[in-house]
């Protein structure tokens, strides 16, 4: 396995700096596109979105990622494609996010070249010794909480987002049922960064809910807005 590119190096720690990471689903968004939403968690400073389109066309999922493209292009921001490499690859995306049952990431890594992100999700601990973990550049690890945006989600807990913390450096994204109100024990347990979905794309005002969802994890992180390394 050859060393990470610089460029991939420095999307993979602008990710474990992020804070939250926003992952798009228009079908729970309130009747808003999800270029509505990116653009709001964008203006707050959410720096990482997804794009996860499941009740839509690939056609519609390809046409939001590249609407997206252009706007975390103009922030500054990284953008990632849940599960599907084609759409990554069409969307100029800056990485793609696979699950346990996804093509393995040394497939997706030629396919996708050197600087691009690749993130695993890790849904058991016993996933954590698998060869797969040293080819990837995060983990997403949950469902942490219950979540109702994933009918299968196999509830983790805590527990594993401290296990994961234990048994590897990369960055570490908790995902599944984040809320204002847990978020906090989600970092304290070992995350670096809150994906989430309906607590963004659901909020009556998505800005202000990524905005306390940022303030949340940095006050877990023990950083103040302007201090040194804090999320911007």
């Amino acid at each position: 396995m050859s060393e990470p590119s610089d460029l991939r190096m420095r999307r993979r720690e602008q990710l474990r700096g992020a804070g939250v990471y926003l992952v798009t689903e228009e079908a729970l968004s309130g009747g808003r596109t999800s270029a509505e939403i990116a653009q709001a968690a964008l203006e707050a400073g959410v720096r990482v979105i997804q794009v996860r389109e499941k009740a839509g066309t690939t056609r519609h999922a390809l046409q939001v990622a590249r609407t997206l493209r252009g706007l975390t292009r103009g922030r500054g921001a990284l953008l990632l494609v849940n599960d599907r490499l084609d759409l990554a690859m069409a969307a100029e995306a800056d990485g793609v996010h696979l699950g346990q049952d996804d093509v393995p990431l040394g497939v997706a890594r030629a396919m996708l070249g050197p600087n691009a992100l690749i993130g695993l999700s890790i849904t058991d601990a016993a996933q954590l010794g698998a060869t797969d973990i040293s080819e990837a550049d995060y983990l997403g690890v949950g469902a942490v909480f219950q979540t109702g945006s994933k009918a299968d989600a196999q509830y983790t807990g805590l527990q594993l987002l401290a296990a994961a913390r234990a048994a590897v450096d990369l960055p570490i994204v908790a995902i599944g049922g984040i809320t204002l109100e847990n978020a906090a024990s989600a970092v304290r347990a070992g995350a670096d960064v809150l994906a989430v979905i309906s607590a963004i794309t659901a909020a009556p005002d998505p800005s202000s809910a990524a905005r306390r969802l940022l303030d949340v994890a940095r006050a877990a992180r023990g950083r103040s807005p302007g201090s040194p390394g804090a999320w911007t």
